[in-house]
């Protein structure tokens, strides 16, 4: 099980860049999901005149159930600047992979919860690790991307793309540069990693 808990304000209100779509995902039923908080977060953008949309689906990691739903939304994405993300990792990064060209942020932080976990058919994972990296990394995940999950950049042991531990997997942070080349979000190289808080694990797990 897991938890997925929503960002600060502050933290999502840096994150929005002009309009927004937003996804939440429901699918998973062991997971706990801040619903009341979101729809808040929904009513703020709105109101605001930021949000040109949103919907709310089933299993974001199926990624053909996901297509025939976005297809409905297809004008009011081309619409947005950006798509808000509300669900686990997999799912953000599933989203990240669909619309290669614009910006996608994941709006929670995923927490571990003793007991069965999900199982998505996709090569995407989430370890729930907390304060997530997504949004500085174009949707890729650098923990689960990088067989050293690094979280500072390429190792310098990685060969035409390829990782040096594992011949047959791309290296995660040549995905994650192409992809923010791609998006125009380079500059986010350049801020400092973030240092993550374990302590925020224990207290969340013991909710």
């Amino acid at each position: 099980m897991l938890i997925t808990q929503l960002k600060s304000k502050e933290t999502i209100a840096s994150l929005v860049d002009g309009k927004v779509f937003i996804i939440h995902c429901h699918g998973c039923k062991e997971v706990h999901f801040p619903e009341k908080e979101a729809l808040e977060l929904q009513k703020e953008l709105e109101a605001e005149g930021k949000l040109t949309g949103a919907i709310t689906t089933d299993y974001i990691c199926n990624p053909d159930n996901m297509k025939l739903r976005l297809e409905k939304h297809k004008d009011e994405i081309a619409e947005a600047d950006m798509i808000l993300v509300l669900s686990c990792g997999v799912g953000v990064q599933t989203v990240a992979e669909y619309f290669e060209d614009k910006k996608v942020c994941a709006a929670c932080d995923t927490y571990p919860l003793p007991g069965f976990q999900g199982v998505t058919p996709l090569e995407y994972d989430c370890k729930q690790c907390g304060e997530c990296y997504l949004n500085l990394t174009g949707g890729i995940c650098p923990i689960t991307a990088c067989f050293k999950s690094l979280v500072n950049g390429q190792c310098g042991g990685s060969k035409n793309g390829m990782c040096e531990v594992d011949g047959d997997m791309e290296c995660g942070w040549e995905r994650i540069y192409r992809r923010l080349a791609q998006i125009g979000r380079l500059d986010v190289l350049k801020c400092p990693t973030q240092i993550r808080n374990f302590a925020t694990d224990d207290e969340v797990s013991k909710r």
